[in-house]
């Protein structure tokens, strides 16, 4: 049986595979969805939920345990000079149990909580975002999360001891013509007796360079008594015919371990597939419900990094007489950094506890806080390098020469640059979220625009979507969000609260209108779905700010203050919502579509004269043939 070639797909093929892969049901109940709907269902979120007092003990125990090493043992700066990280600090991470800390302890990992593991990439990734990264990568995406969710039992205890003290591991999806569209993965699994046989070639694979296990995605051939499809298989790295070809340099994150890997011939005992044929892209977007947490975990430790360091030099330097903080152009910066920092946790913290809690089906709010986190995050270590002026762009290498406090401001910027890109780009984000958010209304009115159904499918989804619409829209007319009294509990914050729930049925009218308006083209208009995703997360972040707050209040840990930066967010949030909804209807997304026609057209390449391209020469899209690596192998595996 030779191996398929999946290189050309029709874009309707493309949407069949990526919705195949999508959950289909919502069994437990979701804020976020319910907020696209119209429907704030505060009762969801409020009283904020809390951890056992047993899984704050030992989390608050590793933390500090981790933090120490953090002091002591991690030296960013050599990180960020040598691009590499030490092997002993990977040593002390496995002895530290920081492989395994969300592996159950029957299987020697820490068995943490979701909250603790996405603070403890907080912490270590503000000494290192390149550790955060190996981490992340290795328990959030990598071969932990996909066993623990879809493994065998067999499964868990051959590798999942491995995982938690000794072993790394990487997630290998994409391919070098292959990014968010899986429906033209290449790299072939075909069936050969008790084996599959792996070929094909797999890129930005992080962690691949060092990992020891991967879990690697590829195709498997439709045959006699194999169902095939994209298929997710557990794979020793050290088989023979694998390749490291090059371990890839980025803008950022000068300590990634990432690279090109080529499979040839690669025998990969049937025992270690995960799942059955065919669910791979499920069991990964199932993955990435909560593995997605651990990104925007990293951006809001960023945040209170450059809060840190925004409050010590806006408060040292002096210009016209005072500290710059006093400044309104610079102070309006600090406030955003602060105000948005509590915003990010409030998020994360929320979606890690319902998380944990296993209460809600919370694929959207992950979703939003990897879209809010990374957009918000990088807009913060923007700020913050606005704030420090020249200094911001000195390297902190540099401005210690000169004798100077070496803040690396700049390396912050570069490092968060890829967020906006990592498990999902902002576009990809817009589109995977609003498909979610339009999910009630397509699951009703769907066949009503879907060319291929019959007159008869048809008349049937006019009959259904009449009567939830009829249900439906009367709702969206009025809402407590009205009353003046609604939320009162909340003080001060209460009208932010109303704010939410009038808007959220704004939102959801908006929706529905765009529906009755495109119908089969909505899922065209990209610029329009996008802003009714940016909208969404305001409203989350908004409700989340607003609920931590009063959680804060209650415990009596800094509620005053709390309440400040909440009120000062949910003001700043509400003035980018008005924004945004002024933008759905009066924007040029119409003229935007010309102008590309005319690019890609070539009728303005005379607005390129007068440069010269530094680029050098190379295809596009490097050739991903699969065969026998011509290459030396570049894995380094830490030892």
């Amino acid at each position: 049986m030779t191996a398929p070639s999946i290189r050309n797909v029709s874009e309707r093929e493309a949407r069949r595979v990526a919705e195949a892969a999508r959950e289909q049901d919502w069994h437990k109940p979701s804020f976020a969805k319910e907020l696209f709907l119209g429907r704030f269902r505060l009762d969801l979120i409020h009283p904020h939920p809390t951890p056992a007092v047993d899984d704050v003990r030992r989390g608050e125990k590793f933390l500090a345990t981790l933090r120490e090493f953090c002091e002591t043992e991690i030296d960013g700066a050599r990180i960020e000079r040598e691009g590499r990280i030490p092997d002993e600090t990977v040593r002390g991470l496995k002895e530290l149990g920081a492989l395994g800390i969300k592996i159950d302890p029957k299987y020697g990992g820490l068995g943490l909580t979701q909250v603790y593991y996405n603070r403890a990439l907080a912490l270590v990734g503000s000494a290192s975002p390149a550790i955060g990264a190996l981490l992340s990568a290795h328990q959030s995406i990598g071969v932990p999360q996909p066993l623990k969710l879809f493994g065998t039992q067999e499964q868990k205890e051959a590798f999942l001891p491995r995982l938690a003290r000794t072993d790394i591991s990487a997630f290998l999806l994409t391919e070098p013509d292959v990014g968010s569209d899986p429906a033209r993965l290449a790299t072939a699994a075909v069936p050969d007796g008790e084996d599959y046989v792996l070929d094909g070639v797999k890129l930005w694979t992080t962690n691949g360079v060092v990992a020891d296990l991967l879990v690697v995605m590829a195709r498997v051939p439709a045959s006699e008594g194999h169902k095939g499809g994209i298929t997710a298989f557990v794979v020793e790295a050290d088989s023979p015919g694998i390749t490291v070809e090059n371990r890839n340099a980025f803008m950022g994150l000068r300590g990634l371990e990432n690279g090109v890997t080529r499979f040839h011939r690669v025998r990969v005992p049937a025992a270690n597939r995960i799942g059955p044929e065919g669910a791979g892209l499920k069991i990964a977007l199932t993955t990435l419900n909560t593995g997605r947490l651990s990104l925007p975990a990293m951006c809001a430790g960023t945040g209170k990094w450059c809060l840190k360091i925004a409050r010590e030099w806006s408060g040292a330097r002096e210009q016209w007489g005072r500290p710059i903080a006093k400044h309104e152009a610079v102070g309006a910066k600090i406030s955003f950094i602060a105000a948005t920092t509590f915003a990010l946790e409030a998020v994360v913290d929320l979606a890690s506890q319902m998380a944990d809690e296993n209460r809600n089906d919370i694929r959207i709010e992950a979703a939003l806080a990897k879209l809010y986190g990374s957009e918000m995050g990088w807009r913060i270590a923007d700020e913050l390098v606005q704030i420090r002026g020249g200094r911001g762009f000195e390297t902190a290498d540099s401005l210690a020469a000169r004798g100077e406090r070496a803040v690396p401001a700049e390396q912050t910027l570069r490092d968060m640059r890829i967020n906006r890109i990592f498990e999902g780009s902002t576009e990809i984000m817009h589109l995977l979220i609003a498909r979610e958010a339009v999910d009630a209304h397509l699951s009703v009115a769907g066949d009503l625009i879907d060319p291929d159904k019959s007159l008869a499918d048809k008349g049937r989804a006019a009959a259904k979507a009449g009567g939830f619409y009829a249900r439906w829209l009367p709702k969206l007319v009025a809402g407590p969000g009205q009353l003046p009294r609604t939320y009162q509990e909340f003080g001060e914050l209460a009208g932010h609260l109303r704010y939410v729930e009038r808007t959220s049925r704004k939102l959801a009218r908006s929706t529905f209108y765009a529906m009755s308006r495109w119908q089969g083209k909505m899922e065209t208009k990209q610029g329009f779905l996008g802003r009714i995703v940016d909208i969404g997360a305001e409203l989350f972040a908004m409700s989340a700010a607003c609920v931590r707050a009063e959680h804060l209040r209650l415990t009596g840990a800094h509620g005053q203050e709390a309440y400040q930066l909440a009120d000062a967010f949910c003001r700043q949030a509400r003035i980018r919502v008005e924004e945004l909804f002024h933008r759905l209807w009066t924007n040029t997304d119409e003229l935007d579509r010309k102008v590309v026609s005319g690019v890609l057209g070539g009728r303005y390449t005379w607005l390129e004269e007068g440069v010269v391209d530094p680029s050098g020469d190379g295809a596009w899209i490097a050739d991903a043939a699969p065969g026998r690596s011509t290459k030396d192998n570049a894995r380094r595996p830490f030892r």
